[in-house]
This record gives C-alpha cells, sequence and structure tokens, in this order.
C-alpha cells in the first residue's frame, strides 16, 4: 500500500527517480563497453607480436569484446586464430611496420605506409571516402607483377581539388568540348581528340599529375580506357586482399613510414618484390 500510494502522491517526481535511473543504468553500461574495447585494443598487440592464441582468448573473455579489431573484416570463426602451421603477415598501422612470421620466426620485416585517415568529400556532399587501412583479418587472394592502378573516381576528385578544378564525366558515346578546337571522345580502349579536318588523335594513357583537361574541368575516363590505367603508381608487384586493398610496391619511396597511402599498405618495391617471392596466395593477414 506503501508504494502504491507513493506513486499516487509523487506523480512526476516518481517517474522521473525511475527514468534517472534508468538513464545511469545505460550510460554505466556504455562506458563499460568503451572500456572493455580500450583494454582489448591495448593487448592485440601483445598478441600479434608474441603469437600468444591464448592471450588473445584471455582478453577476450575478460573484457567480453567478441569483435575485437583482428575480426571486422571476416565474420569471427576459427580460422581467424593465428595459424601455428603456416606462415602469415602482421601489418601495425601504427608502428608502419610489416612481418611475415611463421610460429615464433620473424621470416621477413620492414616499414611500410598505411592509409592517413584524411576524408575527401565530392563536390554537392554527393559523396564521401575515408583514406584508412582496414583493421582485421584478411587474406591474399591474388598475386600480380607490373600492376596497373585503375584509379577510383576519388581520385579525380582530389586532383582537381588540388587544382583548383571542377570535374566532369566522359561517358562512351558522349562528346566534351576540348580547349584547342577538338572534341574529346572514346574509340575503343582510347580516349582520342577529334579536330574538324579529320584528325584523331589518341590521349596518351594515364599519367598520375597529367589527367586530361577541358573546360576548366579534369575529365574521369571511362572503366575500360587506357587514360583509366596507371601503371608504376603501384611499383612492381601487388599482393590483393579483396575489396581494391593489396600490399604493393610504389613510385614514392619516401612515404614509407607514414601514414600517406589512400587505404593500401605501401612497401619499398625491392621489399615488396621479396615478400612477393615468399608469399602465397591463402596467406592471412591480420592488420591491427
Amino acid at each position: 500500500m506503501g508504494l502504491r500510494n507513493f506513486f499516487r502522491t509523487g506523480g512526476m517526481l516518481a517517474w522521473g527517480l525511475i527514468g534517472a535511473v534508468l538513464l545511469l543504468m545505460l550510460a554505466s553500461t556504455a562506458l563499460f563497453a568503451r572500456t572493455a574495447l580500450v583494454r582489448h585494443e591495448r593487448d592485440v598487440s601483445r598478441m600479434v607480436f608474441n603469437d600468444n592464441v591464448q592471450l588473445l582468448d584471455d582478453v577476450r573473455k575478460s573484457t567480453g569484446a567478441l569483435d575485437d579489431s583482428l575480426a571486422q573484416v571476416t565474420t569471427p570463426s576459427e580460422s581467424d586464430a593465428i595459424p601455428t602451421n603456416r606462415p602469415y603477415i602482421v601489418v601495425s598501422i601504427e608502428d608502419h611496420r610489416l612481418w611475415y612470421k611463421q610460429g615464433d620466426s620473424v621470416l621477413f620485416t620492414t616499414q611500410v605506409a598505411t592509409g592517413s585517415g584524411k576524408v575527401l568529400e565530392g563536390a554537392g556532399g554527393d559523396a564521401r571516402w575515408k583514406f584508412e587501412t582496414p583493421r582485421g583479418r584478411l587474406v591474399i587472394e591474388s598475386k600480380e607483377e607490373d600492376p596497373s592502378w585503375i584509379p577510383p573516381d576519388w581520385h579525380f576528385v582530389e586532383m582537381a581539388r588540388k587544382r583548383g578544378l571542377g570535374i566532369v564525366r566522359l561517358n562512351r558515346g558522349q562528346a566534351i568540348p576540348g580547349s584547342d578546337g577538338s572534341v574529346i571522345a572514346v574509340e575503343g580502349a582510347d580516349m582520342v581528340r577529334k579536330y574538324k579536318d579529320g584528325r584523331v588523335v589518341p590521349i596518351e594513357p594515364g599519367v598520375e599529375g597529367r589527367e586530361v583537361v577541358a573546360g576548366g574541368n579534369i575529365v574521369i575516363p571511362p572503366y575500360g580506357t587506357n587514360q583509366r590505367k596507371y601503371r608504376g603508381v603501384l611499383g612492381t608487384h601487388r599482393l590483393n586482399m579483396g575489396d581494391g586493398y593489396a600490399l604493393h610496391g610504389t613510385d614514392q619511396p619516401e612515404s614509407i613510414g607514414h601514414s600517406v597511402s589512400h587505404g593500401c599498405v605501401r612497401l619499398r618495391n625491392e621489399d615488396i618484390e621479396t615478400l612477393y617471392q615468399m608469399v602465397s596466395v591463402g596467406t592471412p593477414v591480420f592488420i591491427y
């Protein structure tokens, strides 16, 4: 009876106290979850350096962090554990370093460059890209020698932003007026300039920093054209990890050791060549 009378006489005060208690419980739960995640990320580095799978299990049990930083790319499963019977790759984003290991043995190690973490937004906010190296467990899906880079749209947006230009997309079957009296169109695998006198001149293949400009805009070439293929940017070799991410060489060796890439892991050309010879398709890659 006393409790019933309290709610009758207390009215809004009673419900207010109940609401405050519920909010306090929610805040405590959120704080505990955040603390657990921080504790887990702190200990992941010790696990990968020491190849200590038991430590990872202990950390996960003690913190409740079931979706740890080594399981953000693939669905957690037994295959996410660091293998004990085959080589694997570990990449530290913070340390800008890669290790190729088997058990407790380091077979190869070198410095790398990783994602810059910068954000690029398209005109009008219609697109947004964040250049981060993904954390988690990936796998070497394929290998390439002398790879070509097929730049995504963000590359042209980024170059236009740097040069104070706009962007325009060229589609097959369309034409864009050039500044020299020609029109820019697509024939086969090439963008070409067509002149009034009948001349058709292919535009040079894609070169970073020398994108096609027309009417104050950088022209985005169609996929499948030679102008959308850049040679040499990715160095001499590439180890693909899926979703556009890879370990690859670079034409900017001074970038190694820094957070400057658009998400991939860069190595010096001599280092990716060494790793390319050692690593097989199917090798696990742990990025933290």
